[in-house]
C-alpha cells in the first residue's frame, strides 16, 4: 500500500563535506541523545561519492546544532528538500 502525499514524512537531505559515517552517528547521538535521534530518522546515502544524510525535517535544526557543536568540525556543505536540488546545488560549487 502507498501513503497519500499528506500522511509521507517531510525530509530534508544535507550534504556532508568530510566525516564518515561512525563519527556522524556518534555526534548526532551524543548531543540529541537516542530520543532526539528516534525523531529526526536519518539515513545515509551514499551517491556519487558524497556522503549525504536523510533526517525528518521538523528535526533539521536539532541535527544542524549537532554539527557546530561537534569538536571535529564535520562541515555541512548543503541542505536541499529533494536529492535532484541537493544534486544541482553541488555540481554548481567548483571545490566538489
Amino acid at each position: 500500500m502507498k501513503l497519500s502525499a499528506s500522511a509521507r514524512e517531510n525530509k530534508r537531505y544535507i550534504l556532508i563535506g568530510a566525516g564518515d559515517e561512525e563519527d556522524i552517528e556518534k555526534m548526532i547521538l551524543d548531543y540529541i541523545g537516542i530520543l532526539g535521534w528516534a525523531k529526526a530518522k536519518p539515513i545515509f546515502i551514499e551517491k556519487e561519492g558524497k556522503l549525504i544524510l536523510s533526517v525528518n525535517r521538523k528535526e533539521l535544526n536539532n541535527v544542524r546544532a549537532a554539527f557546530e557543536i561537534c569538536k571535529e568540525k564535520i562541515s555541512i556543505i548543503g541542505i536541499s528538500g529533494t536529492l535532484k536540488g541537493l544534486e544541482r546545488f553541488y555540481r554548481k560549487l567548483p571545490f566538489l
